[in-house]
C-alpha cells in the first residue's frame, strides 16, 4: 500500500542529488508509489497535544538544478503519516535532541526512522562504548589531566568534539605535539561538553571504511581515503570514496552490533571501521548509499524501504 512519508531534513532544494542519501531514499519512496512531505526541523512543533509540522508536498526528479517541485505550503499533524524520517544533519545539540522528544510522541504508531528515543540515547560516538572489544583505546573526558594521562599511555592520539560531525574539529596529536593544552582551552571555551580521545590508527592512511547496515544487516561498504597529508577521511573533508569489499572482520563487527541496532529501531546505520577497529556507529544522519550504489549496484534505498514496508505491514 502507498505510504504517507514525511521528511524532516535540511533544505532539500540545496542538496547534492548525486551524493545525498536522504534524496536517494526519498526518490526511491516516490518510485515505489509513496507520497512525500518535506519540512525543516525548525518547522516542527507541539501544539495543544499534537505534533505538527509546516512544510510542503514535494515531487522529486534526478535533474541537477531542477530536482524538486513544491506543492502548496501546509501545516500537518504528523500522527496522520505512516513514516517520518529523522534526517537533519548534526550537530547533535539541544535543538536536535528536542526534535527527538517531540517525534517520540508519535512513534511507533507513526514509524519514525531511525527510532528517535534510541537516536537520542545512542549517538555516534557513545554507542561504540558498549563494544570496547571492537574499538581502539578510547576515553571521554572534560578533565585535562585525564586526557594528558591517556596521551602519555598511547603517544599518538586523535582528539575531537564528542558531538561533532563531518570531520570538523578533529586533531591528530603525535608524540611530539605540544598543542594539547591549547586545544583543550579552545574546546572548553566553546561549550561545556566532554571531548573524545582515541589512540591514532595508522591504518587510516589506507582508508576509513563506511559499512552500511539495514535493520542490523550489512549490505555493503565504501572506503574513504584521506587526501595526502590529511588525517580526516570524511567526504565532507575531502576524502575520496573507493570501491571496497566487506572483510571477515567487518562481518564480525556487524554480527556483534547488528542485534542491538535492530532491536532498537535503527533501520539505516553507517558504521566507521579503520583497519580492524570500529570507531563510530552513525545513527543520526548516515550517508554513503549513493556511492555504494555506483560502485557495486546495491540499491540500499530499496532495501531500506523493504524493511520499512514490512514493519508497516
Amino acid at each position: 500500500m502507498p505510504l504517507k512519508v514525511a521528511l524532516q531534513m535540511d533544505p532539500i532544494g540545496s542538496v547534492n542529488i548525486n551524493g545525498d542519501s536522504t534524496f536517494r531514499i526519498a526518490l526511491e519512496a516516490q518510485e515505489r508509489g509513496h507520497s512525500l512531505f518535506f519540512y525543516t526541523p525548525d518547522k516542527l512543533a507541539f501544539v495543544e497535544g499534537r505534533v505538527m509540522a509546516r512544510g510542503f508536498p514535494i515531487t522529486l526528479r534526478r535533474e541537477i538544478g531542477n530536482h524538486v517541485s513544491y506543492g502548496p505550503e501546509a501545516e500537518v499533524d504528523l500522527s496522520t503519516f505512516d513514516v517520518v524520517w529523522l534526517r537533519q544533519d548534526p550537530p547533535f545539540d539541544m535543538g536536535y535532541i528536542t526534535t527527538t522528544h517531540l517525534l517520540d510522541m508519535i512513534h511507533p504508531k507513526t514509524l519514525v526512522v531511525n527510532d528517535p528515543f534510541w537516536v537520542r540515547n545512542y549517538p555516534e560516538k557513545l554507542l561504540v562504548l558498549r563494544f570496547p572489544e571492537l574499538t581502539p583505546p578510547t576515553a571521554i573526558a572534560r578533565d585535562l589531566q585525564t586526557i594528558r594521562e591517556f596521551k602519555a599511555r598511547h603517544g599518538d592520539i586523535i582528539l575531537k568534539p564528542l558531538y561533532g560531525n563531518g570531520g570538523a574539529g578533529v586533531f591528530r596529536l603525535d608524540p611530539n605535539d605540544r598543542n594539547l593544552a591549547s586545544l583543550y582551552e579552545m574546546f572548553t571555551g566553546i561549550n561545556r561538553e566532554p571531548l573524545i580521545v582515541q589512540k591514532f590508527l595508522p591504518d587510516v592512511s589506507k582508508g576509513d571504511k563506511r559499512v552500511i547496515l539495514v535493520d542490523g544487516v550489512p549490505v555493503g561498504a565504501i572506503n574513504r581515503v584521506p587526501q595526502a597529508g590529511e588525517t580526516r577521511s570524511n567526504m565532507h573533508a575531502g576524502g575520496r570514496p573507493e570501491k571496497v569489499a566487506l572483510t571477515p572482520r567487518d562481518l564480525e563487527i556487524c554480527a556483534a552490533i547488528g542485534p542491538t541496532l535492530r532491536d532498537h529501531g535503527q533501520i539505516f546505520v553507517g558504521i566507521d571501521v579503520i583497519g580492524d577497529y570500529l570507531t563510530e556507529i552513525n545513527v543520526t544522519s548516515p550517508t554513503g548509499i549513493q556511492e555504494l550504489e555506483r560502485f557495486d549496484g546495491t540499491n540500499t534505498a530499496a532495501l531500506i524501504w523493504q524493511a520499512i514496508e514490512a514493519k508497516r505491514a
